[in-house]
């Protein structure tokens, strides 16, 4: 079972408050350990830098889904009023874009979102027939997860146990993919 969460054997460190946990990823990838992830029930200020996260380029795509939406709108009003079917209404243009701003916007908008939602999806790999993976329940509700993948670390299972005990989690537990 493979796919964009890992797979195989982790190393899940429960904490119980935002601070701690964003204290603790500094100290435990200074003590050289890489940290698959860390799962909050909120965002947290500063996170992903800490986790070392590049920025994300997410602002290209959907300024790319919006433009591809304006650029429809304006060919799809200037074809229709324009070639199909001009309507002459005291003799002014038969195409004039002003009028159509507000489908213009409505269009814009429209590719946009349903651009973002499809490369939400597509990035995070998500869909209705892949199962999540869950380190721990309680993230969704009041607790902090951090992940560490046990084959991608050459540090003993048990030294990286006792970092994360050290770093402030309130409990360590093994979970297996």
């Amino acid at each position: 079972m493979s796919d964009v969460h890992g797979s195989g054997k982790f190393l899940v460190g429960i904490f119980d408050d935002d601070d701690v946990v964003l204290q603790a990823v500094k100290e435990v990838k200074n003590a050289g350990v890489r940290i698959h992830e860390v799962y909050t029930p909120f965002p947290i200020h500063g996170l992903d830098i800490a986790l070392g996260h590049p920025r994300s380029r997410l602002g290209i795509a959907a300024f790319m889904f919006a433009l591809s939406g304006t650029l429809t709108a304006l060919a799809f009003t200037y074809y229709t009023e324009g070639f199909d079917w001009p309507m002459i209404v005291g003799g002014k243009d038969p195409y004039s874009p002003i009028i159509y701003v507000p489908i213009i916007f409505e269009l814009t908008v429209l590719f946009c979102a349903l651009g973002m939602v499809g490369t939400f999806l597509i990035s995070n790999g998500m869909g209705p027939t892949v199962k999540p993976l869950m380190y721990d329940l309680r993230t969704t509700d009041n607790k902090f997860a951090m992940a560490i993948d046990l084959s991608k670390n050459s540090i003993v299972e048990g030294d990286i146990e006792q970092i994360l005990k050290d770093s402030g989690a309130a409990e360590v537990n093994v979970k297996q993919f």
